[in-house]
């Protein structure tokens, strides 16, 4: 019996250490949380404890195979690697000489947040000169819009949300999504008398356990975060000093803020007045406040100006000047500083044309007739996008045509998987290795390759050396080891990284960086925007032609009148994204998918519990059976996004009703922005 250091592959905050158990005949037999890992403690979430039955699932891909049935049909036959290998670049190649090479897409995100495994075909289609993608669906619009208020990089680290005394989470589900900062360093700061406030439209697991939970229109945050501002400058409750010292716009700020009363705000964001007014002054009192985003709230058209706004509190009070004190969102910008990117990132190449396509517009792209030229070749890993994207018909039109040649490199037959041409066999964390940032605390981990990988099953990273020596591409750093590239990542030359090396991970499995103890980046100012300090009054955002100051608007994409309610669409708590959904353990936790409404919705409606209703609205239709509850906010109905379209009673599932319009910045996805009707079947 052998033990072996890892990490777990999934887009998730924690980004957990794990030890994987191998017995002498090379088998994993267990997978337990990393008992000396600070940050998660020796413990997985429930989709973890689980991982060995994804790995040896008798439903696993492990061969080559080739398309015989109709696309979606989900009908394949096996056939060699050498093979497959040759009739994706000879289709490849035939593309680009009658269409060019912007007629071939890649099609990926973070089905693993691994830098190797995650950005491994980046370089191998930079040189080839495809089409480029914008995969900005999820975290860009909170990261830009923070930064047109308070600048790039991390404000308050997530470990030290132990020393703060007044938590607010904003849009976020911790206790389900963020498992180890709830039962790690917001735990420590309640057991030491932090409060801890939940705002969000849906009664969440987090919000059950919070000190209290104010139950907001979905898409009214700024209205709030405007309304609090308000009441703090109304009553004299702004710290002057840091204002005047670090801030730019402050009097354009008071104007602005002046007309959203408790009595405004309260209308729109359907809170009391009290609440209001007693949320506002709490937060300003108490020290170090912090408020905890994630990117619930960027999934509208007006995200990215919501979290701007958001973002202005702490300057007003003061509470970047606390250790634990700020706004604490991800720690990206501290892993990009400390890793080196280039090693993964694309280099520049003279055969790009640079265009640029967006990855939540997937089925705009793909049936875009007047697209020159248009996409013919489509590559599509680390993402299930018929069920993850929005649009979802769209997509399915757009991959059910015939003259798009399409490729993906998967575990499973997802929904996505069924309209290959060639369908290939990708290896799991238990397979090959990684270098594991997080973006939800300050450890890297090393994902060293436990067990062979099972059939014919390569990783990401071999399938584009693969491909590049099948092009004849001699560029050296497209066939680069696995090994080699992660030691490129960590020879940074940046102090957060001093003394982390491929070797000593290999020892010790993961490493925190070097951060200061005393992280308060931003308590003297020092704010990384052009103004150098906190930007109530965005020059920037004015050049832009947006709003400059902290602003709200409900922004609706879809007729209110014929679809009156809002459907948000979170994550289920058993799934990661599409992952684990095809699994019978998993299923049979989460039982099936279900609509969540009100129970005054559902009466108006002759709905009962469990009875099977229809939501619909332009995009399409999903046919669920209905949970009542009077939790659920009026007006407002839920679905988890993560189910495969053949878990729902007629084929579709959540995404079957998003828009795919992009936010106020063009970055991301509106998909919270859905608006419905349901009805009793």
């Amino acid at each position: 019996m052998k033990t072996v250091n890892g990490a777990c592959p999934h887009d998730c905050p924690d980004t957990c250490a794990w030890q994987v158990n191998v017995n002498n005949k090379g088998i994993a037999t267990s997978v337990r949380g990393h008992p000396e890992h600070p940050f998660t403690q020796g413990t997985l979430c429930t989709k973890l404890k689980r991982y060995i039955n994804r790995v040896y699932h008798k439903d696993r891909i492990l061969h080559p195979q080739k398309r015989t049935g109709s696309k979606g049909e989900g009908k394949f036959e096996r056939i060699s690697w050498e093979d497959a290998i040759e009739i994706i670049t000879s289709k490849l190649k035939r593309t680009i000489r009658d269409h060019g090479s912007l007629s071939a897409l890649p099609c990926n995100f973070a089905g693993t947040i691994g830098m190797l495994q995650r950005y491994a075909g980046d370089q191998f289609f930079e040189r080839l000169g495809a089409t480029d993608v914008d995969r900005s669906i999820c975290g860009k619009v909170a990261l830009e819009g923070i930064r047109y208020t308070i600048g790039a990089g991390d404000t308050v680290l997530p470990e030290d949300l132990k020393h703060s005394r007044y938590i607010i989470i904003w849009g976020s589900n911790t206790a389900v999504t963020n498992l180890h900062l709830w039962s790690g360093a917001i735990k420590e700061a309640r057991q030491k008398g932090a409060r801890i406030v939940v705002v969000d439209p849906i009664k969440t697991p987090t919000a059950e356990r919070a000190d209290w939970h104010l139950q907001i229109k979905p898409g009214t945050d700024a209205a709030l975060a405007l309304g609090m501002m308000h009441i703090i400058v109304r009553d004299g409750l702004e710290d002057r000093d840091y204002v005047k010292n670090h801030t730019v716009g402050f009097e354009e700020l008071r104007v602005r803020i002046k007309k959203y009363t408790p009595e405004l705000v309260s209308r729109l964001t359907g809170l009391k007045k009290g609440e209001i007014e007693n949320l506002s002054k709490e937060y300003a009192l108490t020290k170090p406040a912090v408020i905890r985003v994630l990117v619930g709230m960027e999934r509208r058209l007006n995200g990215g100006l919501t979290l701007r706004t958001i973002a202005c509190l702490p300057a007003l009070v003061g509470a970047f000047k606390s250790l634990g004190g700020g706004i604490c969102q991800f720690t990206i910008n501290t892993m990009r500083e400390a890793l080196d990117y280039k090693a993964v990132i694309p280099h520049e190449s003279q055969t790009s044309g640079k265009r640029t396509v967006h990855l939540a517009q997937l089925g705009r792209v793909l049936t875009n007739k007047n697209l020159s030229p248009p996409i013919n070749w489509l590559m599509i890993y680390n993402l299930n996008p018929v069920v993850t994207l929005p649009n979802q018909n769209l997509i399915l039109t757009g991959l059910k045509r015939d003259d798009l040649f399409t490729v993906v490199h998967e575990q499973f037959m997802t929904e996505s998987a069924k309209y290959a041409d060639i369908l290939l066999p990708a290896s799991t964390q238990l397979e090959h290795w990684d270098l594991m940032p997080s973006w939800g605390h300050t450890y890297v981990a090393l994902n060293k390759p436990a067990i062979a990988p099972l059939g014919e099953a390569v990783a990401n990273t071999e399938l584009f050396r693969m491909l590049a020596k099948s092009m004849d591409f001699k560029e050296p750093y497209l066939l680069v080891s696995d090994e080699e590239r992660i030691r490129r990542l960590l020879d940074s030359k940046s102090p957060l990284v001093s003394g982390i090396t491929l070797e000593t991970l290999k020892t010790t499995g993961w490493a925190k960086l070097k951060t200061p103890t005393d992280w308060r980046p931003r308590a003297e100012g020092n704010f990384s925007t052009p103004s150098g300090k906190c930007e109530f009054f965005s020059k920037t955002l004015e050049n832009l032609g947006l709003d400059p100051l902290p602003t709200f608007e409900i922004a609706r994409s879809q007729n209110m009148e014929e679809y009156p309610l809002d459907f948000i669409s979170p994550k289920a708590t058993h799934f990661l994204n599409s992952e684990y959904v095809n699994l019978p353990n998993d299923v049979t936790i989460e039982h099936s998918p279900s609509l969540v409404m009100n129970t005054i919705d559902a009466q108006d409606r002759d709905i009962l519990e469990n009875d099977k209703v229809r939501i619909f609205n332009q995009y399409g239709e999903v046919v669920v059976k209905a949970k009542l509850s009077q939790n659920c906010l009026l007006g407002t109905v839920s679905m988890a996004f993560n189910w495969w379209m053949a878990s729902s009673l007629n084929g579709s599932s959540a995404n079957a009703l998003t828009p795919d319009a992009l936010s106020d910045l063009k970055f991301g996805s509106n998909a919270f922005d859905a608006k419905v009707q349901v009805a009793k079947v």
